[in-house]
Order: structure tokens, then sequence, then C-alpha cells
């Protein structure tokens, strides 16, 4: 307690109900080639179906990276992702991977590379042509599924015309609806008549009323009110006369089954069903005191290809009500202006450029859009660039190193999908062993061999693999298992060999949340692989000696009885107990957790107070552990024996535990002994 200068009472809480903590040891990590997403940014990630919808179904480019990732998450819900990308090569148009944009005129490919967005940093950061008026959110050919339609003013939403116009220089029959099966097409006539050229020009005029997708409302006494939808603006030539036409599409042919006579029309916007209302004046713009000025707008972006959904045209987002003014506020306070509305809720866009005659400004100068019609374009220019088996092995390990810190995130299993780099496949695992997990020292990587080590490879796979083990680090801190399995890709209805380093770190997590970390994660119990046809690889009993020796853990299927991880090494080849992967994981959840508790040691007294403290607190854990069955058992030394004087000068503070590891059993010898009838049990128990 402080010292007092006058009379009083102080009050003063200590806490001394500090315990160790539970760690998590269910979290994975991988990076790789995704089609969608952001780029150089960890992203989690808790099931399948977020995977595939925040980084893209998988393609023919990175099945062995999306599915090595699915399988993990169909044991666990805990996945942190990094896609990989190359957006800093020479801009050759092939290799380098570019955002869709919704732009207004050509751009060229380094002003497209300028306009790459790899994730919402270098958003803030990037620069837009100014013809590019949108921008996908992540790079990649899947963005030129989207398209954006714009409404940003009252004509916009809807407006009315009539087909001859009043124009009495335009005479009967100028210009005609021919109807088709399901399609109406109104057009300048082909006629020789010397008024040919107002219907043109009159067509020309209603066509640059319309957008493609628009709706016009048609029809008379006999058929009713139709709405038909504008499908395509063209024109054919007859001599030297061109005659402008456009065509209105029906969803089936009765709808057209009558002559179409009304010469007026009415025209709405593609979306107009999807908002409740024109865009008009905002409460906020109102209460502003502007009474004349419409701030309103409605986006609406869609699948037009259907990539990303499976159904072409599907709408994917629809803002209703923005305004063009910065200051705009919703009724709960929150901003309403369309440039940040659309930047953060958006999943799919960026905005990049004001649309030409939509001003942009604070609410009390702020003008009237000009635009009569609306905006709607389709994102075009988006490329995947490399194939996952061609992308920069440089790349993808620049991935990865955003796991490097543990500080900065917080896993236990690394997964590796396929094999890259150097002349086995090894350069990955190698990289991922030196740089994270022996740095870090709280992570396990998990690899498979080369894909052409198991598939295809018959009678050579155990020489193959185990040349492939060689090649790779010593080390207790990854695990290697012995191949591929064959399994079904649901999103393109098609089988493919996907390496198993994902299934194995999986197990890891069931086995986490089923027992505990220091249980082994294989066998008949624990060790059952899923989402399986069949191994490229099933090792027999001789060919698994050989795998198991080197430390590789074999994966068998047994008939009847599933397909099991038949191993628990790590890939330490020194004899110890850290050579099996449950001590492995024993020890990174002991040091993690301890080591949590021991920081709050730090800047204390190292007196036998302090010391007492550290042996209160860890000694109840590991007698919690070993009650769990993870140790057999342990002493925790922390006095003067290990904190000597010359120990406290250094200002250090020393605790040794010391811990008998719980060992799972690989081998089982039963003894069968037959005995005469005279004799008793008690002569031979133990002689054999």
């Amino acid at each position: 307690m402080p010292f007092q200068v006058s009379p009083g009472v102080n009050v003063s809480e200590i806490d001394l109900t500090t315990v160790v903590p539970a760690v998590s040891t269910t979290e994975g990590a991988i990076a790789g080639v995704f089609r969608w997403g952001p780029v150089g940014q960890r992203v989690l990630v808790d099931s399948e179906s977020n995977l595939a919808t925040r980084f893209g179904k998988p393609t023919s480019h990175n099945p062995e990276t999306f599915f090595t990732a699915a399988n993990f998450l169909s044991y666990g819900n805990k996945l942190y992702i990094v896609r990989t990308a190359n957006t800093t090569a020479s801009v050759d148009g092939s290799s380098i991977v570019f955002s869709a944009i919704a732009n207004t005129a050509s751009v060229t490919n380094t002003q497209l590379q300028s306009a790459t967005v790899k994730n919402s940093d270098a958003y803030d950061s990037a620069t837009f042509n100014g013809n590019i008026l949108y921008v996908a959110k992540y790079p990649g050919t899947i963005g030129n599924s989207l398209k954006i339609s714009v409404c940003d003013s009252g004509n916009a939403y809807t407006s009315s015309a009539n087909i001859n116009g009043g124009d009495a220089n335009i005479a009967a029959g100028e210009i005609t609806a021919t109807i088709g099966n399901t399609v109406l097409r109104i057009s300048a006539a082909n006629t020789s008549s010397g008024t040919l050229a107002e219907a043109n020009t009159r067509m020309n005029t209603l066509i640059a009323g319309l957008t493609v997708g628009d709706y016009i409302k048609v029809g008379n006494s006999s058929i009713g009110e139709q709405y038909l939808k504008v499908s395509s603006f063209d024109a054919t030539t007859t001599g030297n006369t061109t005659h402008r036409f456009f065509d209105v599409t029906a969803e089936n042919a009765y709808q057209l089954s009558t002559n179409y006579t009304s010469n007026a029309y009415t025209r709405y916007w593609e979306y107009y069903n999807s908002v409740d209302r024109a865009p008009g004046q905002s409460n906020h713009q109102l209460n502003f005191g502007n009474t004349s000025a419409e701030d309103e707008l409605h986006v609406v972006v869609s699948d037009e290809d259907g990539l990303f959904t499976g159904t072409p045209g599907t709408v994917l987002e629809v803002f209703s009500s923005l305004s063009r003014a910065t200051d705009a506020k919703t009724e709960d306070g929150s901003t309403n202006y369309y440039k940040t509305v659309l930047n953060n809720n958006s999943g799919y866009i960026y905005w990049a450029n004001d649309r030409s005659g939509a001003s942009s400004a604070n609410s009390a100068s702020l003008a009237d859009s000009s635009n009569a019609k609306p905006l709607t374009i389709s994102f075009k220019s988006g490329t995947d660039g490399d194939a996952e088996g061609s992308v920069n092995i440089a790349t993808v390990l620049a991935g990865y190193d955003l796991f490097a810190s543990a500080e900065d995130v917080d896993i236990s299993l690394v997964l590796t999908g396929k094999a890259r780099g150097g002349t086995n496949g090894e350069q990955l695992p190698n990289y991922l062993i030196d740089n994270i997990a022996e740095v870090r020292k709280d992570c396990v990587v998990f690899a498979s061999p080369d894909k052409d080590d198991v598939v295809n490879n018959a009678g050579d796979e155990s020489a193959d693999i185990v040349t492939f083990r060689n090649s790779v680090r010593n080390t207790s801190y990854a695990v290697l298992d012995s191949g591929y399995k064959y399994q079904y890709d649901k999103y393109n209805d098609i089988y493919r060999w996907i390496p198993l380093n994902g299934d194995i770190a999986g197990l890891c997590v069931r086995t986490d949340d089923q027992r505990d970390p220091w249980f082994s994660p294989a066998g008949y119990n624990r060790g059952q692989i899923k989402n399986i046809i069949k191994l490229a690889y099933n090792p027999s009993k001789a060919h698994r000696d050989i795998l198991y020796k080197a430390g590789v853990n074999p994966v068998v299927t047994f008939p009847g009885q599933g397909t099991l991880l038949f191993g628990d090494k790590t890939l330490l080849t020194k004899p110890s107990a850290f050579d099996r992967i449950n001590v492995r994981r024993l020890f990174i959840v002991l040091e993690k957790a301890i080591a949590t508790a021991a920081k709050f040691t730090l800047f204390e007294f190292n007196d036998e107070f302090t010391r007492a403290q550290f042996r209160n607190l860890v000694e109840p854990y590991l007698r919690d552990v070993q009650g769990r069955r993870g140790i057999y058992d342990f002493k925790v030394v922390c006095d003067t024996t290990n904190n000597t004087g010359e120990v406290i000068d250094r200002n250090e503070f020393i605790g040794d535990i010391y811990i008998k590891p719980a060992k799972s059993i690989n081998f089982i010898q039963l003894n069968f002994v037959a005995v005469r009838t005279g004799v008793e049990f008690s002569e031979i128990v133990g002689q054999f």
C-alpha cells in the first residue's frame, strides 16, 4: 500500500487468482492459390461453405489447395487462409492477376495493374484511371461475372415516350412493331420512303433513352399491360440505308400473341422490382434544407454469368436509397454516403470514380443528377494469372510468412497442401519447418509427398515416398503422411486426387475435441479419414514397415474397417519421446499455457513469495493434465537451488518443470501360453 501523508483509510485490492489458462490447439493455417478473396491477408474461415463463399469454388487451377482446406474444415472449424497471387509481375497480361473493372472506355495493362485491389489495405492506396468507375473487390477472372447497375435519378428509374413521337414527318409504317415468337422488334421500317431518315432519327432517340435490361410496359385492351425486357440494340442494312431497331423479350409466346398497336410505352429500370420506389430526396437532405436537390441512388450488383451462384443473373446485393451527400446519415446515425456504404458493405465491388453527370459534394451544395437513364456495366478484364501448378514458389512462401509471428496470430497446425519446389517438392515443407514451426515452436507442419510419388506410380510408391522424406528436415515439428486420396468434387461434378495432410491435421483437431491434444490421432478410435473414395497408394504390411522406419505415417484402407491413419510419428529421427505426435503436441500445450501464465511474473521480485506463487500456479495445472492421462508424473522446481544469487543478480527467474509424458501404444504383443492341467499359474506367470 502507498504511504499516506495524513490520517485516513486506504483500500487496495490485490489479485492472487491467476491460473494457467486453457490454450487453443485447433487453429489451422494454409496459403495458396484461390480464385477469389483478399490477397496477402489472413482470413479466418469456419466451414467449407464459408471457404467457397470467401475464396471461390475450386477450379482445375487449385483443387489441391482448396480441398486440403475443405478437408481440414470437415474435422474442425478454425482455419486461417492466405490467398497468394502474382499481382506485381510485369504487365504482360498473362501471368499477372488483375481485378475485373467496370469501365466506360479502354484502359491499358499498366492502368489495370494499378487498379488491381489485393485487399482492403491496398484499396486505400490504389490509383484508378478515370475511365474505371467500379472495381471488383478482389482479383480474378471470376470478377468478370459481376454486373453493376446504378439508378441515380427519377428519370433513370422510369420514363415515358411515344414511338412516333407525334412527328408529322414520320409516315405510317415507317416505325413498326414486329412480333416474333417471344421477341417484339421495334424498328425503322425497310422502305424506300423519303421519310425514312426521320424514322431512323426517331429510333436513335428512342434507343438513346434505353439500357439493355430495362423493362418497357406495353399493351392494349386485348392483351393488357405487359412488362417486356429490352434484350438488344442493333441495326440492319439494305442497300445504302441502315435501319435501327431494338428488341424486347417476353417470358413466353402468349404475351405477344396479339398485334401490338400502342404508340406509347413506359420504361422501367431493370431492377425496379428490387427496390420499393424511385430514388429521390433523402430525409437527411430534406432536413438540411435543400428541398429541391435529389441525392438518392440505388445500386444493384448481380452475378451476370452465374460464376458465383451457378445461376446467371442472380442479384447478389441491393443497396437502396443511398445518398451522394458525403455527410448523409441514416435514421440510426450511420453513414449513408454511397461510396462509403459500398466500400464497407459490399462483398464484391469497390467504388473507383464518379459517373459523369452524378455530382458528389457536401449536402449544402449538392446538385441533382443529370443522368436520364441508369448506368449498367458488365465487369471485364479480370484474370487469374498463373495456375496453381506454375505459380511462383516465392509467392506462396510469402503468403505463409504471414503466419511466422506467434504474436500476430495463434495457430497450431500448418497445412502444406501440395508439395512445391525443390527436386522432390520438399522446398515448401522445409521452408515452413525452418521459418515457422522451428521459430514459433508452438505449431506442427503437416505434409504429403509429391503427387507423382503415389498417383499412377505402381510399384515404386514406397521408394519414392522415402526419397521425398529424406529430402525433408529432421524435426519433431513436422508430420508426413503417405500420399493422396481420391474424392468427389461436388462443385464441378468430377473426382480429384487430393493430398492427405489436411485430413491428418484435421484428425488432430478431432482428437482435441473428443479427448485432448496429448492423445494420438491415429488408429481405429480416432484415425478415420473422411471424404474418401480410395487411396492412391494403400501400403501393405511390408511397405508400412519401410515407411514407418523412415518416419512416414501410413494411411491404410482395411476392408470393412475404413481408411485410417496408421502411425503417429513426427519427422524426428533421433530416438526420443518427441518422435511421437502426441508427445510433441503435449509439450506445445504445456509450454504455451505455462508461458502465458508465467508472463505475469515479469517485473515482480525474485523472492520466495514469487517462487512459491509460481509453483502454486503450475502444479495444479500439471495435476489436472496428469489426471487427464497426459503425463505419468511431474516435478516443479523453483527455489534457491535454481534461482541462485547469481541468477537473481542477472534479473532472471528460472522454473524447472520435469515431465514424464504418456506414451501411445504402437506395438501389441499377445502371448498365449498352453500349460499342463496340474500346473499352478502362479508358478509360470512372468516367465515368458
